[in-house]
């Protein structure tokens, strides 16, 4: 199996080996100080997810695979993930591409809530591939809300919200998984919707409606750089945990003393000066660099365009903006730069939504 070698300090050498295993083994169910009860329900029923934009990390140096949290934050996109399930008597059958990624998160589902029979399962994600959206956390969340209905409502939200956190992974090419980088944040801004702020192992700190009357517009520059690699993620990885090992205290604060300040007051254009801040600080800056120093001139020219919240989304090179312009004016800004608007939606306050779905 590859390892991978990740240096975050002069004392600081992690090695982790990624060990794929098939979809319902290894499972992290929940320890719940409570009793739980699954009651299956007649029909089926429709959990409807956004996706998110996750704006940064807050230190790579306290996640992994085999540890979910680091922090951060984003916020949720009217894009939509949904999931239908139904309970039934026989084995779980799965409607999705990617069955794989649910059958984990299934299987941890049941095993929480004690459930021994089956669902059907049918998956659909936004379709926007490779854009920053986060369709993978979406559909487990959406899929986890469409089951705990169908059995009676068991689990809480934040309760789900967790073990999507804990069971989060990524198909294999052969149709195995392996345990993701995960820090919560999209299971988060999925099912309430609005802005978070994301501590360490999955804690979510902060919570607050974001951009109301805003529109989100999503700009991909060209990038020959990818992330997807493994001397590629390594190369990264190791970066951006030496520049968070730095750097970490000072986004800590600026997301304490001036981001959620901003953000309670409506503040957009203070909370985009923060947000242009930390793109040079720590892993948001080795992820920027990543792909190249162009990254950084397409931003600042859009925020010299008058854009209020600029940043890149995830690993890029997606560049992700909050502001008050209308479609046409945005378009004419990213056409004088070369690029092109790509998704136009708006921020999601609303969060999660589940209903019973008509005979």
């Amino acid at each position: 199996m590859p390892m991978m070698k990740i240096r975050g300090g002069d004392l600081d050498l992690v090695e982790y080996e990624f060990e794929p295993f098939t979809a319902g083994d290894h499972l992290r169910p929940l320890a719940l100080n409570r009793e739980v009860r699954a009651v299956p329900q007649e029909g089926a029923f429709t959990a409807r997810a956004p996706a998110r934009i996750h704006s940064t990390v807050l230190d790579m140096n306290r996640f992994a695979p085999d540890r979910p949290g680091g922090g951060g934050f984003g916020y949720a996109v009217q894009v939509y993930c949904t999931a239908t399930a139904r309970c039934t008597e026989k084995e779980t059958e799965i409607e999705y591409e990617r069955a794989p990624i649910v059958t984990q998160v299934v299987e941890a589902f049941k095993e929480t809530v004690g459930y021994e029979g089956g669902f059907s399962i049918r998956a659909q994600d936004h379709q926007h591939k490779h854009v920053g959206l986060g369709s993978t956390g979406t559909v487990l969340t959406a899929v986890c809300h469409a089951m705990n209905a169908a059995v009676g409502s068991p689990l809480t939200p934040e309760e789900i919200r967790v073990l999507v956190g804990r069971n989060f992974v990524e198909e294999t090419a052969d149709d195995r998984v392996a345990f993701g980088f995960e820090t919560g944040v999209g299971p988060a801004v999925s099912t309430y919707g609005g802005f978070v702020v994301m501590g360490d192992d999955l804690a979510l700190v902060y919570h607050h409606p974001f951009g109301a009357e805003k529109n989100v517009y999503v700009i991909i520059p060209e990038s020959g750089i990818s992330s997807a690699g493994k001397s590629e993620f390594d190369l990264l990885m190791n970066r951006a945990r030496d520049l968070d090992y730095r750097d970490r205290p000072l986004k800590a604060y600026m997301v304490l003393m001036d981001l959620i300040p901003a953000l309670e007051r409506g503040d957009l254009e203070k909370a985009g000066e923060v947000m242009w801040e930390i793109e040079f600080r720590g892993s948001k800056r080795a992820e920027i660099e990543h792909h190249s120093f162009a990254i950084y001139a397409y931003m600042s020219r859009l925020r010299e365009a008058g854009l209020e919240f600029v940043g890149m989304s995830s690993v890029g090179p997606s560049i992700a903006v909050v502001t008050r312009k209308p479609r046409e004016e945005v378009e004419a800004i990213a056409e004088g730069l070369g690029l092109t608007v790509t998704l136009a939606t708006t921020v999601d306050n609303e969060g999660l939504k589940v209903w019973k779905e008509e005979d």
